[in-house]
């Protein structure tokens, strides 16, 4: 499919202009393919590897030339020879040109292209912001705060409308709330490739200070690269203690200004308004700070925030404008799916022709259901929107079958060997805070020229489905110490290919790291999980010990199987069953979703809640 070096205008409006396209140092391009690359004002430019040859002729330098430098240099090349990256940069720099290497994109990926638009084009945008917090702090009462003084300024009758994103106008300037469920929607969307919000507001309780929600926030707010806003709400609750709320976050790297850092600060009360608008006013400062340009004058690019079937008009999907402008009638690719937009309309839901950058809108048109955090562009054509949107379709049917692209131990040698990773993920979650903390430093150790490690998280606490979310955004490893994920968890982690490594011996897990690193991972045998099952009753039996009533729950127990005891996701107690029972009678396994009793032999300390896992070890690849 031919492609045009740029959208052409539109009927009756100026033409939104398709600008260079650059990430780093490569330029992304649009347009036919080179076979060879141009020596342009001293710079040869180039999009794929060539053969001495194909250099020789692209910079009219003799093959003999370049043959005898690299001999010279102790190589022996022929004419025929395919050159790397690194050898074409050696013979332009010999003879006197500068290089950069382009890669072509096809329309079909536009989420790749990072633009950069003509400075003449640029306008001030709203910032988008996403309200994030532990439960119960006052996230829902804030936005809704926000929400109904926003309708309370308007005309009779607007009532808004949950579309997933609204917009607070404050001293004439607008800001563009996205309203999600929490930092679970927030991270599943940024999983999808979405970085969609420009600042985070930490709402954090003063009378209950920092909590593990409000961590993990914190953390998923770190890895997406977005500041920080904190709001300390409920200053007027009895035992509020707002500094104390500030020395909390202190130990997660959120300092505030009061104490030398760069974290705004805001006390309010969401219930009675207080502080609210100083809220507002930060966000706006932030945004200030931040710079938050678009070029409106150009075709819309964005994200899906929501989407659903609605029985009267079809496929409906609510779309944040990021760059350009969205105009009713224009044809979109969004996801797989495609169509013209039949139907634009706002949070209140009244109609309107265009949506700037910024603005969340509903639409209806499309040809079938896009996924929240799915991305979308404006196309000339109906003709070219269809051809875009059914190449993403084989290209994401193929990637489904070809598995999981998530960071695994198994090839991380030979990924930063090819020069593909510069940054490893990691997730820490132990029985201990000071575990955890201990193997992050050493964890961390293992960075150096080549590879940093990073470890985006570490705390105490059950391997959680919010830990599987960011390690899924954040293409990170978990590891476990002491401390298990349950079998929902653990297949939400199989289901999105996210590898989760456990230990019980601090060494083993950093030489498992240090191997992994060095290529030399030689795992002879590995964990097969057989099944959970929870204990719901306790009986006391004289000569038996304590037998535990046991619903299982997943896979199945088998008799004379290892087990560990956990309890709130924390490793107890690791032996072997005593006893495995079906009703009265020995049972040599017992499957999910039926009842039995057990003991583990030389142990009685179980409780009533408490995970009784069975394992057993397999040779590997079985």
């Amino acid at each position: 499919m031919k492609k045009k070096n740029s959208y052409g205008p539109k009927r009756n409006q100026p033409g939104p202009s398709q600008p260079q396209q650059r990430v780093a140092n490569i330029s992304y391009t649009k347009g036919k393919k080179r076979d060879f690359g141009k020596v342009n004002g001293g710079v040869f430019v180039y999009t794929k590897p060539l053969t001495v040859g194909e250099l020789s002729k692209a910079i009219n330098v003799p093959v003999n030339e370049i043959i005898k430098y690299f001999f010279l240099q102790g190589k022996a090349v022929t004419i025929n020879q395919t050159l790397d990256d690194d050898s074409i940069g050696e013979i332009c720099l010999e003879f006197g040109y500068d290089f950069k290497k382009e890669k072509v994109v096809d329309a079909a990926h536009f989420e790749e292209l990072e633009i950069i638009d003509d400075e003449a084009n640029l306008c001030s945008r709203p910032p988008v912001v996403t309200i994030m917090g532990h439960v119960d702090h006052g996230k829902t009462t804030l936005i809704d705060y926000i929400r109904s003084s926003n309708v309370a300024e308007g005309e009779d009758g607007k009532i808004t409308q949950r579309i997933g994103a609204y917009q607070k106008e404050v001293g004439g300037k607008k800001i563009t709330f996205i309203d999600t469920p929490g930092h679970a929607a927030f991270t599943a969307m940024r999983a999808r490739g979405a970085s969609v919000t420009d600042i985070v507001v930490l709402v954090v309780a003063a009378d209950d200070g920092v909590m593990p929600q409000t961590i993990e926030a914190i953390n998923h707010a770190k890895a997406a690269g977005v500041p920080i806003i904190v709001a300390i709400n409920k200053i007027d609750a009895p035992g509020a203690n707002p500094r104390r709320v500030e020395e909390g976050l202190m130990a997660h790297d959120v300092i505030s200004e009061r104490y030398g850092g760069d974290a705004i600060v805001v006390e309010v009360s969401a219930k009675k308004g207080d502080g609210v608008e100083d809220l507002l006013e930060m966000i706006l400062l932030q945004a200030e700070m931040l710079n938050l340009r678009a070029n409106p004058a150009r075709y819309a690019i964005g994200t899906v925030l929501e989407s659903e079937l609605d029985k009267g008009v079809g496929p409906k999907a609510t779309l944040l404008v990021q760059n350009g402008t969205l105009t009713a009638s224009d044809y979109v690719v969004v996801g797989e799916a495609y169509g013209k937009i039949r139907r634009m309309t706002n949070e209140y839901n009244e109609v309107v022709k265009s949506a700037g950058p910024s603005t969340p809108v509903s639409v209806i048109g499309l040809s079938a259901v896009p996924s929240a955090g799915d991305r979308f562009m404006a196309f000339p054509t109906e003709r070219e929107a269809r051809e875009v949107a059914e190449k993403r379709a084989l290209e994401k049917k193929a990637a489904t079958r070809l598995g999981s692209a998530a960071m695994t131990l198994g090839d991380l040698n030979s990924l930063i060997t090819a020069g593909q990773v510069k940054d490893i993920n990691v997730i820490v979650k132990a029985d201990l805070d000071g575990t955890a903390q201990a193997l992050k430093a050493n964890l961390e150790k293992f960075s150096n020229d080549e590879v940093k490690v990073h470890v985006l998280a570490a705390s105490a606490g059950a391997i959680s489905d919010s830990d599987i979310l960011l390690a899924e955004a954040s293409h990170a490893i978990i590891f476990g110490f002491n401390v298990r994920p349950d079998a929902r968890v653990r297949a939400m982690a199989e289901e999105k290919g996210i590898e989760i490594h456990l230990h019980k011996i601090i060494y083993e897990l950093l030489d498992e790291m240090e191997a992994a690193l060095n290529g030399l991972t030689t795992k002879a045998k590995v964990e097969k999980v057989l099944g959970q099952a929870e204990i719901r009753q306790i009986y006391k039996v004289s000569k038996v010990g304590v037998v535990g009533g046991c619903y299982v729950t997943s896979g199945c127990l088998k008799r004379d199987c290892k087990v560990r005891l956990l309890r709130d996701g924390v490793v107890i107690y690791e032996g072997k069953l005593g006893s495995l029972k079906r009703f009265k009678e020995d049972a040599k396994e017992v499957k999910e979703g039926y009842e039995c009793g057990l003991t583990i032999e030389g142990y009685n300390d179980i409780k009533e809640g408490d995970i009784v896992e069975g394992y057993e070890m397999v040779e590997e690849g079985k």
